[in-house]
């Protein structure tokens, strides 16, 4: 009997920050990316984290700018400044979804699916070990990024789950589905049990209005709501 789906968001969700976020930083720490790439991003940082703007903002600013420097970036560089990024985050996550994880390891067929590139998330599941994994794939040609973009898994993951649980025959009976804004509604429209875990305010309306689980995890204290 084939086991039950748990799907994982990781950016806010197992991850305590964006694995794009700090993938973009080693870039531009490293050389890869022009330091006035900080400067653009300060704008948005700042003014999200004085609450006088939103993380949204400040995250789709990242990929912006992510793209467009992107272009002409080696491959083979990109990898080796996610291993590093990983090396040193990689336990930097939330507890509740950590402990769920191990949980539900040996009852559940465990997915993860990013808006990150997919490179950094395939470093990062070396050591959290899902079955499979989606994250963002960009064009690149002979080992060097063209800045088109292939496939951007945080646009619509309810069709790349569907495609997925065709291909290999899964059913969302029973399944999990874990994330934390309005764009893993792609996860939470598929499966039998969505847990809202430390949802933003969109996400916290559409979750009361549906009577969905809302977990927070503040400090060194889980909450939970049904």
């Amino acid at each position: 009997m084939t086991k039950p789906l748990a799907i994982f968001d990781i950016d806010g969700t197992i991850f305590r920050s964006s694995l794009l976020v700090e993938l973009n930083w080693k870039l531009i720490t490293r050389g890869v990316f022009p330091g006035r790439m900080k400067k653009d991003l300060d704008r948005y940082y700042f003014s999200w984290i004085n609450r006088k703007g939103s993380y949204e903002d400040y995250i789709h600013k990242v990929v912006e700018l992510y793209d467009r420097y992107l272009d002409g970036v080696s491959q083979k560089e990109v990898r080796r400044l996610a291993r590093d990024v990983v090396r040193e985050h990689k336990d930097r996550v939330y507890v509740y979804t950590r402990e769920l994880i191990k949980k539900i390891r040996k009852t559940h067929t465990l997915v993860a699916i990013s808006g990150s590139p997919i490179e950094i998330v395939k470093e990062f599941n070396r050591h959290w070990r899902f079955q499979y994994i989606f994250g963002t794939e960009r064009e690149a040609k002979k080992g060097v990024y063209t800045g088109k973009s292939i496939r951007v898994a945080s646009d619509d993951k309810s069709s790349i789950l569907l495609d997925f649980a065709r291909k290999h025959n899964f059913n969302f009976s029973r399944s999990i589905g874990v994330g934390d804004t309005e764009s893993d509604m792609g996860i939470f429209e598929v499966v039998s049990r969505p847990i809202c875990f430390n949802p933003n305010k969109n996400l916290y309306r559409i979750a009361k209005r549906k009577g969905w689980k809302i977990v927070v995890e503040r400090k060194d204290v889980i909450y939970e709501l049904e």
